[in-house]
This record gives C-alpha cells, sequence and structure tokens, in this order.
C-alpha cells in the first residue's frame, strides 16, 4: 500500500514507518523537524520536509490523491509547553489537521488521527488537550457530514525505541533513563500519586496497523495496557530514590486505557509491561517487587 505518515521522523512516528516499511509498504513521511530527527529517517521512505499548518492546500492534495491511507502523527506535544504557546499549539494541531482532513476527503482517502488520552482529564485543563479535541472535533465533523472515512487512535503514556529523552518535550520514561544514564536526578512533580497507564510504542503501532489492514473507519480507539502505575512505584521500578518538585498545573490525576473496543474489533491485545521493558533497558537482573 501507499501510506504517508505525517510527523514520521518523531517518535510513534518513526515505530510506524519502520514497521510499515518492514511490511512492505511505500511510505512517504511530511514532518517539519521541530521535534522530530533527521537520522530517525528510514532510507527506504521518501520525506517531504513540511509544516502540516503552512502547507499549501492545492500541494497538499497532490501529495495525498494518490494513496491509500494517511496516518496522522505531526503535533506538538506535551501539557506544560503549551502554557508558554497556546497558539502554536492550536496552529499545529488543529489547524494542521483541518489541512490533512480536507486534503484526504477531497481525495476520499482514510485519515488515522492520533489522538491523546489527555481527552478524558477534560479538553480545558490544558492548551494541549484543547488542540488535539480540536483535532478530533474537525474529524467527527466531516465523517458525520462529509463521508470521511476515519479513525481516531488515542494513545496512552508512550514508551520505546526513539523516545526523546533531552528537552522540554520528553516524557517521563526517556527523561529518567536519559538521567540515570548521566548521573542526574529523577525529579517527581508533586507527591507522586499520579496513576499513569503505560503503553509500549510497539504495542501502538501494532494497533494503528491493525486500523488499517482492517479499514476499520469510524471508530475511537484507546491504545493502553489497561493497567496502570503511580510514579512512585515506577521509581521503585527504576530502583532510584527521587527528588519530590512542586507540581505542575494542568495535568491529569490518573489515567487508565478501557481498551475494549480495539479488543473486540481488532483483536488488539498489548503485549509488551513497563517492567519487563525497564528490566532489559536498565540491565538490572535483582527480583522485582510485584506492583
Amino acid at each position: 500500500m501507499r501510506v504517508i505518515v505525517t510527523g514520521g521522523a518523531g517518535f510513534v512516528g518513526t515505530n510506524l514507518v519502520n514497521r510499515l516499511i518492514k511490511d512492505g509498504h511505500q511510505v512517504t513521511i511530511i514532518d517539519n523537524f521541530s521535534t522530530g530527527k533527521r537520522e530517525n529517517i528510514n532510507p527506504a521512505a521518501y520525506c517531504w520536509e513540511q509544516d502540516i499548518a503552512s502547507v499549501d492546500i492545492d500541494t497538499l492534495h497532490e501529495y495525498v490523491k494518490d494513496v491509500d491511507v494517511v496516518f496522522h502523527l505531526a503535533a506538538i506535544g506535551r501539557i506544560q509547553p503549551s502554557f508558554e504557546r497556546p497558539y502554536d499549539y492550536i496552529d499545529t494541531n488543529f489547524n494542521g489537521t483541518y489541512n490533512l482532513v480536507r486534503a484526504c476527503d477531497h481525495s476520499n482517502v482514510p485519515l488515522i488521527y492520533a489522538g491523546s488520552s489527555s481527552h478524558h482529564s477534560g479538553r480545558f485543563k490544558n492548551p494541549y488537550t484543547f488542540s488535539k479535541d480540536l483535532g478530533e472535533d474537525v474529524i467527527k465533523l466531516y465523517q458525520e457530514h462529509f463521508n470521511l472515512q476515519s479513525s481516531i487512535a488515542r494513545f496512552y503514556n508512550v514508551y520505546g525505541p526513539y523516545q526523546l529523552t533531552e528537552g522540554g518535550y520528553t516524557t517521563l520514561i526517556g527523561r529518567w533513563l536519559n538521567n540515570i544514564k548521566n548521573g542526574s536526578p529523577c525529579d517527581i512533580f508533586g507527591d507522586g500519586e499520579k496513576r499513569r497507564d503505560f503503553t509500549h510504542v510497539d504495542d501502538i503501532v501494532d494497533g494503528l496497523v491493525r486500523i488499517m489492514k482492517q479499514q476499520a473507519y469510524g471508530y475511537i480507539f484507546e491504545f493502553g495496557r489497561g493497567k496502570n502505575h503511580s510514579i512512585n512505584e515506577v521509581a521503585k521500578m527504576f530502583d532510584i530514590v527521587p527528588w519530590y518538585q512542586p507540581d505542575k498545573p494542568g495535568e491529569a490525576q490518573n489515567t487508565l486505557s478501557d481498551s475494549s473496543l480495539a479488543k473486540n474489533i481488532l483483536a488488539w491485545e498489548p503485549k509488551i509491561n513497563l517492567q519487563n521493558y525497564l528490566r532489559k533497558v536498565i540491565g538490572n537482573e535483582k527480583t522485582w517487587n510485584n506492583i
């Protein structure tokens, strides 16, 4: 199949592109490299360096019209930076999505959209969540009134290969692995009792590919393990004594996926758990607590 992956030089996008190419698909990456890395680009893919929010719509139509499916992963991520740059988040995560929706609708090409589990904390919790919800809204609008073929896939606290380990867009697992490697302290913001449903990127990619293969459009899928851990429990997995810092605004207390629809429709089952991943990456062979 001929596939476009927006954000294909980013964390999840790189893993998805590699899987698609391994499976024999022809892949075009669209990325502006704001957080994606050029060294992540699979040489078997074609890369169009472009910002989806400011792209010429006629040129975008030309790219989209001859493909079989578009995976839309390009976005500005993370909650805390969104308080400083709300315009940029809304511009990229809404206007960029709207451009893709228009192009896919124009050429009757299915669109698979990377949503966010932060949806469940309330759309006004922070500018990031609001911007991602706006992307969902325009997709639902075009599904309802213009017959857009699309599904939304909400990700839960993704970790794994190609995750960012430095800078303001890191997630907890990547940041802590880098801190341990460099002998730096690992911070917890708040009391450490926030709970997160950590999901390996290979499981996320498997879910996305299943949507494409089964042409499972018209759904909102939740991709998470359905088991969450407090940040204090994760610190025990890392075998570290964290530094506690003041809490940050805009973050949910708990995330926990209900992936029953993905299991029923896609026969999707997450296979990798956080403890085993950390044991392998850190190389700690001691007996771990079953938490």
